[in-house]
């Protein structure tokens, strides 16, 4: 996992967080909570400004609709699993801006039901990806098949991609891809977070 340099904190653009109704509340969180730590300003995204509520029963009010957000506006675009993406197209215009993003080179990130939802959008025909298993992306009728791998998170340029019982590999990604850690710290963050591994923590912790 290679990055660019990281911006100064004050030159950084706001990372954005898609929020919806049944959004799945443990996904995203690892990824969120470092990147504010690291320095990014993290914005939520809604279909509108009414409040949503996730599947855990949090009430979260989106800071901005799904209309107003431009890709020259964000750093990154984290897109969640929610059972609505399972259940119809309500989410597919969150798929069509992620295809906005990755068009003008802004990150993506989708995890869990979102790979379903940018499965259907097309943007993983030709781009190397994971999600909960290959048969469930496959009922989308994608052309991506090829592309699958069975891995805990994959990174293809500008898109990200996991599946839902790995919440600390999506974020290992993310954090690596905006540069919050790289190398050595960045494998100390997940030993720690995913391994438990004492070790890790006086490595993360050692200044450089």
């Amino acid at each position: 996992m290679t990055s660019s340099a990281t911006p100064p904190t004050d030159a950084r653009k706001p990372v954005h967080l898609a929020v919806y109704d049944t959004l799945a509340d443990w996904e995203p969180g690892h990824a969120t909570a470092w990147l504010a730590r690291s320095g990014y300003d993290i914005r939520t995204v809604g279909p509108g400004t009414d409040h949503v509520t996730s599947v855990g029963g949090l009430r979260i009010t989106p800071d901005l609709a799904l209309a107003e957000l431009r890709p020259e506006d964000s750093s990154l675009l984290i897109l969640p699993g929610a059972d609505l993406w399972d259940a119809g197209d309500d989410l597919a215009p969150f798929a069509a801006t992620a295809r906005a993003f990755l068009d003008a080179g802004v990150p993506v990130a989708a995890i869990c039901g979102a790979t379903l939802g940018l499965a259907r959008e097309g943007l993983l025909d030709d781009r190397t990806h994971t999600s909960a298993i290959s048969f469930y992306l496959a009922q989308s009728g994608y052309a991506g098949g090829k592309h699958y791998q069975d891995a805990d998170a994959v990174t293809d340029g500008d898109l990200i991609t996991a599946g839902p019982t790995e919440p600390v590999a999506f974020a290992r990604e993310i954090l690596g891809r905006m540069g919050a850690f790289q190398g050595s710290r960045l494998d100390a963050w997940y030993r720690l977070f995913h391994d438990s591994d004492p070790a890790a923590y006086e490595e993360l912790n050692t200044e450089d």
